[in-house]
């Protein structure tokens, strides 16, 4: 198994643990792994470039790219 650490913004973190507990998650880390593969299973299966793939998790709010928000 991989490791990926993502830096979420205190707002979305404390949601993330919030909906993960209110849900029955062992964790928020299940929780995210969890969203993560209904979101990709959604995919048509049609290979994504990089820049694809980076807008579609910065457009669901997990990664900011280095941006200061």
């Amino acid at each position: 198994m991989s490791k990926l650490s993502i830096e979420l913004n205190q707002e979305l973190s404390a949601k993330v643990q919030e909906h993960s507990e209110a849900a029955g998650y062992s964790s928020p880390q299940e929780f995210v792994e969890d969203l993560s593969e209904k979101a990709l299973a959604k995919d048509d299966g049609e290979p994504v470039s990089e820049e694809e793939a980076g807008d579609k998790v910065q457009g669901i709010g997990y990664l900011d790219f280095g941006l200061d928000i």
